[in-house]
């Protein structure tokens, strides 16, 4: 099936190495008539029920229901008046590179599903979470959102409205833990970016201890196109029961690294084989780390399972972000998990004794595995700290996730851990190019 408007939402009016769409010419495409529709048509319930029904589900990483968690925000005579929408565009997560794509390839897109959701919770306060590095990306929304202040589509009385909006954009100071909702939370109320304990849920108690709701950049950009096509438009783009598209992203030895718009519940061997043109030559397929480093990988039996999150989860793994880092049969396992955890003992926040001090002592034991001082007793080490750092004995999610690419690499590649102690060396070396 060949791509056109009703399949490639997302992206088809991205055209890379092209300016993106000003406000004038979004407009010409069709922009900014969900905005008008649902502020002149539809009360902020039904906004939320379109969301309902259409099965969003969070493209940021945990895949909850945009609609539901949006619904969590309290409502009726007694619930808080000021509300707060907040969109994390903090993309931190090694191999993820989506939200850039999406921001500067078409950033009205992004601020009309920021708008949306805004009005669905009745938020007259929105902020952008923008990760610091990303200049290109701040400069391009700064420029967008002075174009929709000066047509008076935001700001007091929104397209001759009740509704009023504003959207702040707020440069990150650079943490990978403001990932985290709550402390992504922290973070932009000046304090220390550290989790916060749950109960109560950002959208009961968030921001400045009022509802808020978090959402990724790539989850706020499918909401205009639920609103302008329908529920069941979105749900037919997918393979599976997961509903829409999804951004996949390739990175590793492969001949085409990059990102494609596709179907939800394409299968990896299709994205690997077809969109990312296969292995480069000389190289072979060992491995894959599915969405982004804090996932488990998935080896080639895996190849034809249905990138969707139940299917992904039922492998052992997470669907995450759905950008993806090859491991080809020429890159040491043991390596590539080491460059991973130095990466997340440097990040860890040190909020809770397991993954400030365990991830250290994770990377100081790979390091040596890698260098060939290992010794048997260190995969056992290994072993045990993959558990210690597992779900429900830390703080938040963050540690967990850190140990998934350890844990599968123990379970895939435990050959290559042995070859390394036993030899005390590491086999791989004279194979990097």
């Amino acid at each position: 099936m060949s791509p056109n408007k009703l399949e490639t939402p997302l992206t088809e009016h991205i055209r890379p190495g092209h300016p993106s769409p000003d406000l004038a010419a979004y407009q010409k495409l069709g922009g900014y008539q969900a905005l008008r529709r649902a502020l002149t048509e539809m009360t902020p319930t039904e906004v939320i029920e379109a969301v309902k029904d259409s099965n969003l589900r969070g493209r940021g990483g945990a895949g909850f229901p945009a609609g539901l968690k949006w619904s969590l925000v309290p409502s009726g005579d007694d619930a808080p008046r000021q509300r707060y929408l907040v969109c994390n565009a903090d993309e931190m997560e090694p191999g993820t590179f989506k939200d850039r794509y999406l921001i500067e390839g078409n950033p009205h897109q992004l601020l009309e599903g920021i708008m949306l959701a805004a009005y669905a919770i009745k938020a007259d306060t929105a902020y952008i979470f923008l990760r610091a590095e990303y200049t290109c990306s701040e400069r391009t929304l700064r420029e967008a959102i002075a174009e929709l202040f000066a047509e008076n589509l935001l700001g007091d009385n929104i397209l001759g409205s009740n509704y009023n909006l504003n959207i702040h954009l707020h440069t990150s100071a650079g943490r990978y833990i403001c990932g985290e909702e709550t402390a992504l939370l922290n973070a932009l109320e000046g304090k220390r970016a550290v989790p916060r304990a749950k109960p109560p849920f950002p959208p009961q108690v968030g921001l400045w201890g009022q509802p808020t709701i978090v959402q990724n950049v790539e989850t706020l950009c499918c909401v205009p196109h639920i609103i302008n096509h329908g529920a069941d438009w979105f749900k037919g783009l997918s393979k599976t029961n997961n509903s829409g598209t999804k951004i996949y992203g390739v990175s590793g030895r492969v001949k085409r690294p990059g990102l494609w718009e596709l179907p939800l519940g394409t299968t990896l061997r299709e994205i690997i084989e077809e969109h990312a043109g296969g292995m480069l030559d000389g190289y072979k397929f060992r491995g894959v780390i599915p969405g982004g480093a804090s996932t488990d990988f998935l080896v080639e039996e895996h190849l034809d399972l249905p990138l969707d999150y139940e299917t992904v989860a039922a492998a052992g793994s997470r669907l995450g972000t759905g950008t993806m880092i090859v491991l080809d049969d020429r890159t040491c396992p043991i390596a590539m998990v080491h460059n991973l955890e130095t990466f997340f003992a440097r990040e860890s926040c040190g909020w809770c004794t397991p993954c400030r001090d365990g991830l250290p002592w994770i990377e100081k034991t790979l390091s040596a595995i890698e260098e060939g001082r290992g010794v048997a007793s260190d995969i056992d080490l290994l072993h045990q700290h993959s558990r210690m750092l597992g779900p429900g004995r830390t703080f938040c999610a963050f540690a967990p996730g850190a140990v998934e690419p350890l844990q599968s690499a123990l379970k895939y590649f435990a050959d290559d851990f042995e070859q390394h102690i036993s030899e005390k060396r590491c086999p791989y070396k004279h194979l990097q190019s």
